[in-house]
């Protein structure tokens, strides 16, 4: 078995090439008579073939088994996973969730996840899923693959040691990591019992956004973006593939791990990228900037600017305006947005009850903002420089109504009380 620590390549929708035995990439050509090694050479395309050349995407892998040796699927239960349609009745009140409890019994990473809610059509490559997931079991003789969508890792308690088909990635708290649709992974639990975040995303692959004005740095930069070098599994045993399509689960056995890639060349593989790297553009003037100066990643979709998704972070930064009410304004947005809390304190909700491993939903014009003692220390402060430290908060934001599911309005985790953060805000108008 090649060596399984994690190691990189930097760059975001590289062409990369890697091999972990020598000469295992042919040269010249994809698909030669034979590979050395006695490898099978198989693309995996993660776009229509005649898609635009900057934005295609496809990988050849070099293999000891090509991906068709398996038994058929079959279908099987979970409990707390699906997809769409997200045919619930919307709400338009402000929704907020304390964080999930850990499991009382053993679950790796797939049985642990619990879909919140989602909207859009994964028949139709559009919209989205948010999950959550507790888990505290590695994932031993077990793979997946999601062929609905693209998953975004976002742990907030514990690593994720990310072993896939391109090699390994390893992510904690404050770090992200995004599987391509079709890739096979599996997770495991360095830390023990892990919670976190993921986006499914049922659209255009993420991307990152254009700065337009902001010019040709800032932000999240194409360098800080990591992906992994060939590594790969030589296991036989009892193996189970499972799959998610059609926002089903499916088994099927192998007698050998599918993580069986030595060596690959392409520009579809998964990435990670640590959030403290993001370059936070914000005012040095007056004014709050509007969240979307803080996107890291978008699923574009049209009209443009309206993303089927964005994956946007509210880090570490200065807050400098002068005569301005710093934290984020009183919103309604025809976007809807999903937040979670990684760690610290959120500068919008410092009255409590938005904790990390929390998240709270605002659906298109919902409105929201801070709660009132956000509100009275916000009109109060000085207009001297404040470094806002040890906080790190995201948000899935998208076009489409996030619809949430039965379970989410449900759990024991749902806040019934969130609307009195804001009860106490008392009309002080004075003519």
């Amino acid at each position: 078995m090649a060596d399984h620590s994690a190691k990189y390549q930097s760059g975001f929708g590289n062409e990369f090439a890697t091999e972990a035995l020598p000469g295992a990439l042919p040269l010249g050509q994809n698909s030669p008579q034979k590979v050395k090694y006695n490898l099978y050479a198989e693309q995996l395309s993660g776009t229509a073939f005649t898609m635009p050349i900057k934005e295609n995407k496809r990988t050849w892998l070099y293999r000891m088994q090509p991906s068709v040796v398996h038994e058929p699927f079959e279908e099987a239960e979970h409990a707390t996973l699906r997809g769409t349609p997200f045919d619930e009745a919307l709400t338009p009140n402000q929704l907020r969730w304390s964080p999930f409890d850990m499991p009382e019994d053993d679950k790796d990473f797939i049985d642990g996840l619990v879909t919140i809610g989602g909207n859009g059509d994964s028949f139709a490559w559009s919209g989205c899923a948010i999950h959550v997931y507790t888990a505290n079991k590695n994932m031993k003789d077990r793979y997946f693959y999601n062929a609905d969508g693209e998953m975004l890792f976002v742990p907030q308690l514990g690593s994720l040691v990310l072993r896939t088909e391109m090699g390994v990635i390893d992510i904690r708290p404050g770090e992200i990591a995004v599987i391509q649709r079709g890739i096979k992974f599996a997770v495991d639990l360095p830390d023990g019992p892990s919670r976190g975040y993921v986006c499914e995303n049922y659209g255009l692959p993420f991307t990152l956004p254009d700065r337009g004005p902001i010019g040709a740095n800032g932000m999240a930069n194409q360098r800080e973006f990591l992906t992994p070098v060939a590594a790969y599994e030589e296991i036989s045993g009892d193996i189970t593939l499972t799959a998610k399509l059609g926002g089903k689960i499916w088994n099927s056995k192998m007698d050998h791990s599918p993580l069986d890639v030595v060596a690959w060349h392409g520009n579809y593989a998964p990435y990670k990228y640590d959030l403290d790297k993001f370059n936070a553009m914000n005012t040095v003037s007056y004014d709050h900037p509007d969240p979307s100066i803080f996107t890291v990643l978008t699923s574009p979709s049209y009209p443009t600017g309206t993303a089927n998704i964005d994956f946007v972070i509210f880090p570490p930064r200065w807050l400098v305006g002068e005569d301005t009410f710093r934290p984020p304004y009183f919103h309604r947005n025809v976007m809807s947005e999903y937040m979670g809390l990684i760690h610290g304190v959120y500068d919008g909700k410092e009255g409590g009850g938005f904790v990390p491993g929390g998240a709270s939903l605002h659906n298109c014009m919902a409105p929201h903002g801070p709660d009132v003692k956000t509100f009275e220390k916000g009109s109060e402060a000085s207009s001297d420089p404040v470094y806002l430290s040890a906080t790190l908060a995201f948000m899935f934001e998208s076009r489409y109504y996030i619809r949430p599911t039965k379970l989410a309005l449900e759990t024991q985790a749902l806040q019934k009380d969130y609307y009195k953060n804001w009860q106490g805000l008392k009309k002080n108008f004075k003519s």
